[in-house]
């Protein structure tokens, strides 16, 4: 029960798809969800690629990339990129103070405009993208980053996030990487694996020596900054080789 109730929650939490009903963090169901949350990616990139799949006869491939994106922040309820927003608007403060301007429900100017330079640059790179078929990929490696940062690293706030870290054990982490590193097995995409590791400990060692740890909005951060790097590290595979 705890495992269909963790991957509910998960599914809850990442996407705005209505499909299931639990959306409170009941104790002892916490861990599992974060576990699934590589899953879920990979579900989420599943119906972006069948999307792609179904209007690519129909649409021009820029307009369809323009498409692609578009779902893609709509489908997560722009939830990392409001992290992402919040995140770069504690970076623009002393660090001190750095946790209180995240915790501002209010986004900054800076947030703003570097959110909206990132949009830019991550619709950019998806009307590049051609690989539409590694899409569950690139949604999974970067979910596998946010389980990875809660079980590794401090947690620096309290809420949702504290429950979450209490609970995640060695075996919902041991679950999220055999299942995130089987998938890229079979996609052929083992070194996207390792890449997205290297990613995670470049921003998590950057945010730990800053403010002492990491926190949801961060998380948010590490997603997003993750999809980017793993889809542009795509485009230059293809046009180096």
């Amino acid at each position: 029960m705890r495992f269909l109730k963790g991957f509910a929650l998960a599914f809850n939490m990442l996407t705005i798809i209505p499909f299931f009903k639990v959306h409170h963090f009941f104790s002892g169901i916490n861990g599992y969800s974060a576990m699934f949350y590589p899953v879920v990616g990979f579900l989420l990139g599943c119906i972006l690629f069948g999307i792609h799949f179904i209007l690519e006869p129909y649409i021009a491939s820029t307009h369809l990339g323009v498409i692609i994106f578009a779902l893609w922040v709509v489908l997560t309820g722009a939830l990392h990129l409001d992290g992402f927003s919040d995140t770069v608007d504690g970076l623009f403060v002393d660090a001190k103070k750095s946790l209180e301007v995240m915790k501002d429900s209010h986004v900054g100017g800076m947030g703003m405009i570097f959110s909206v330079v990132f949009l830019i640059l991550k619709l950019s790179s998806v009307i590049h993208f051609e690989e539409y078929y590694l899409l569950p990929v690139v949604l999974m490696l970067s979910r596998l980053n946010a389980v990875m940062a809660i079980y590794f690293y401090d947690y620096i706030s309290g809420g949702v996030g504290r429950l979450i870290k209490d609970e995640l054990t060695m075996k919902h982490l041991a679950f999220a990487v055999f299942f995130s590193f089987v998938v890229a097995s079979i996609f052929s995409s083992v070194f996207l694996f390792f890449i997205n590791i290297l990613v995670l400990m470049a921003v998590a060692r950057f945010f730990t020596k800053r403010v002492g740890g990491l926190n949801g909005d961060i998380y948010g951060f590490i997603i997003e900054v993750s999809e980017l790097m793993i889809l542009n590290c795509l485009i230059i595979c293809k046009f180096t080789f």
